[in-house]
């Protein structure tokens, strides 16, 4: 059985300097994929959509500018860390969500209860898998 931590966390999804809307955010963990986080955006009249990244990279962007490619995380001001720029990229085409830092720090230490930051294993049915295909491999 999967344990997992879940979390609703409100953001604001940043058009413009002058414009931004409020939308609820589910955050997502389970300790059969240690590795990854996964925010969940259910937008009236769309689809849910859903992004994993590295859960060390959410706790490093809460502190400092962390990422590259796709998804970027960094405190909104060097000097208070009270909020935090998330921004995802596909193509051309960019969001950039700013979401107050407490309820992911939350988050995070529950992961961490969890299962420990640095304590992370590989799930058990792939080590069965490797197991089993290590054991049939021919002798050679």
């Amino acid at each position: 059985m999967t344990d997992t931590v879940q979390a609703e966390v409100i953001m604001s999804f940043v058009v413009s300097e002058e414009l931004a809307f409020r939308i609820p955010v589910e955050l997502d963990f389970a300790s059969a994929d240690p590795f990854a986080v996964r925010l969940t955006f259910d937008l009236p009249g769309d689809a849910p959509v859903t992004w994993a990244f590295g859960r060390e990279l959410l706790l490093d962007g809460l502190s400092r500018p962390s990422g590259e490619g796709d998804v970027r995380i960094e405190p909104a001001s060097p000097a208070h860390l009270s909020d935090v720029f998330i921004s995802l990229q596909v193509g051309s085409e960019r969001a950039m969500f700013r979401v107050s830092a407490a309820p992911l720090v939350a988050f995070l230490d529950r992961t961490d209860r969890l299962v420990p930051l640095g304590k992370e294993e590989v799930c058990d049915t792939l080590e069965a898998v490797l197991d089993r295909i290590l054991t049939e491999a021919p002798a050679g």
